[in-house]
C-alpha cells in the first residue's frame, strides 16, 4: 500500500471533509495524513517519506504543494473544488469512484517545468542576493500598494530588450499561461511545453506585446526610477524590491508531477469550459 498524502485547502469547509472520506472509504488510514496547504513546515516534515499526493481544493492549493512535493519527485493528483482547476485531475463527484486507478499505478506520470528566481539587493559593496524561489506558474515583478507605474529595464540572456514604464511584468510557464499571463492577454500554451512567456502588464511606455521564449533563457528584470515593487512567486511569496535592485529569472531543475489518467487531448478538450468560451456547436446552439 502506498503511502498518501492528502493536502487540502482550509479555505474550504468541504475539502477537509472530502479528504476524511477518501481515507476511510478507500481504508488509507494507516497509510496516510492530511494537513491544511497553508502549514508548510509541517509539509516539509511528512511529504518525503510519501508516495503520492493527493490534493483538494484549487490550482492555488496545488501550487503550495509543489513547493514540497517537486524537490523530492512525488505526484500529485488534484482534486478540483477550485473555479478553474487547470491543473486538477478529477472532479468532487467522480474522485472515491476514480482514485484507487491512481493508487494502483495504473497512470502516466506529467512533468511540468518550473522557473525560478533570485532577488539582487543593494550595490555591488553590499549586495544581498535572496533565493533561489520555485514557480510552477509565474514570478510577477509590479507595483505594490502605490497606484503607480513602475520602469523595468528587461533583458534577456543578458541582451536589453526594453525599457517600460508599466504596472509590472509577468515571466511565465507554460502551466501558468492560463493564469495571470492570460488575464493581461497572454498566449494559452501546451502545459506540457517548456517554453516561457515575458508579459508587459498594462505597459504604459515601451514592449507591450508578449514574448514567447526559449526555455534556457534567462530574463533580468531591473527596477529603475524612484518607486518600490513587488516581486510575487506563484502569487503568495511576497517581496520588496526597491529601486536599483533586479531579478534574475530561468528554468527550475526541479519539475512537477502529476499522475495523469485522463487522455492526452484532455486539456484541449476542456479549456473552452474552464475558461468560460462557448462555442457554435451544430443546428446553431451554443455550447459551453
Amino acid at each position: 500500500m502506498k503511502t498518501v498524502g492528502l493536502i487540502y485547502n482550509a479555505g474550504i469547509p468541504e475539502a477537509l471533509d472530502l479528504g476524511s472520506a477518501i481515507i476511510n472509504e478507500l481504508s488509507l488510514e494507516k497509510n496516510s495524513w492530511m494537513s491544511p496547504a497553508e502549514n508548510l513546515d509541517l509539509l516539509r516534515e511528512r511529504v518525503p517519506e510519501t508516495d503520492l499526493v493527493i490534493t483538494a481544493g484549487g490550482d492555488g492549493t496545488i501550487l503550495r504543494a509543489v513547493k514540497v512535493t517537486a524537490p523530492t519527485g512525488i505526484p500529485i493528483v488534484g482534486i478540483n473544488m477550485g473555479r478553474l482547476g487547470f491543473m486538477t485531475e478529477l472532479q468532487v463527484h467522480d474522485a472515491l469512484e476514480r482514485l484507487p486507478l491512481y493508487l494502483d499505478g495504473g497512470c502516466r506520470v506529467d512533468e511540468h517545468n518550473m522557473v525560478q528566481a533570485r532577488l539582487f539587493r543593494g550595490s555591488n559593496g553590499s549586495r544581498e542576493v535572496l533565493g533561489p524561489f520555485p514557480a510552477l506558474n509565474d514570478v510577477v515583478l509590479g507595483r505594490g500598494s502605490i497606484s503607480r507605474v513602475v520602469t523595468i529595464r528587461t533583458s534577456v540572456d543578458g541582451a536589453d530588450v526594453a525599457s517600460l514604464r508599466a504596472d509590472g511584468i509577468i515571466l511565465s510557464t507554460a502551466t501558468g499561461s492560463t493564469g495571470y499571463s492570460l488575464a493581461v492577454g497572454g498566449p494559452i500554451m501546451d502545459p506540457l511545453s517548456e517554453s516561457l512567456v515575458l508579459k508587459p502588464i498594462a505597459a504604459h511606455v515601451g514592449l507591450s506585446a508578449a514574448l514567447v521564449l526559449a526555455p534556457a533563457a534567462r530574463v533580468g528584470l531591473h527596477l529603475e526610477g524612484l518607486q518600490p515593487a513587488v516581486m510575487s512567486v506563484d502569487g503568495y511569496v511576497d517581496l520588496e524590491v526597491m529601486p536599483g535592485d533586479w531579478v534574475e529569472i530561468e528554468q527550475s531543475p526541479l519539475r512537477a508531477r502529476f499522475l495523469r489518467a485522463n487522455p492526452k487531448n484532455h486539456f484541449y478538450a476542456t479549456i473552452t469550459r474552464r475558461l468560460g468560451f462557448s462555442i457554435r456547436g451544430q443546428g446553431g446552439l451554443d455550447r459551453v
